[in-house]
């Protein structure tokens, strides 16, 4: 479960530091671009803490897809990004994609086929 707490906060990092690269306006504002730093720097040391436990295939599928579609819906709420059929479509693909590989993950545990 520690692994799975460690992803969380890898994903709110990642959410955190893209967010601040938004405002960092290309590097050119001090406190946001420092923001990236932190964010993407926790992010990246969350992640490696989470994969002692979390196999990497799944650990990367949850933070990237996550993080995909909550910055997604950051952009449309907070910066008025466009959001149309083909942006739900997609959102809904990559949640898919990322309940497969949870699924594949627990069906290759189950059957004993995984290598440790």
């Amino acid at each position: 479960m520690k692994g799975y707490a460690a992803l969380a906060v890898a994903i709110v990092c990642e959410i955190f530091g893209t967010s601040m690269l938004k405002l960092s306006d290309s590097f050119t504002n001090l406190w946001p671009s420092l923001g990236v730093a932190a964010g993407f720097g926790l992010a990246f040391y969350s992640l490696s803490l989470c994969l002692k436990t979390v196999p990497l295939s799944l650990a990367y599928a949850i933070w990237s897809g996550v993080g995909t579609i909550i910055t997604a819906l950051i952009g449309v709420l907070v910066w008025g990004d466009h959001f149309t059929l083909v942006s739900f479509a997609g959102i809904v693909l990559i949640v898919g994609g990322v309940i497969l590989l949870n699924t594949s993950d627990r069906a290759a545990t189950s059957s004993g086929s995984r290598h440790s």
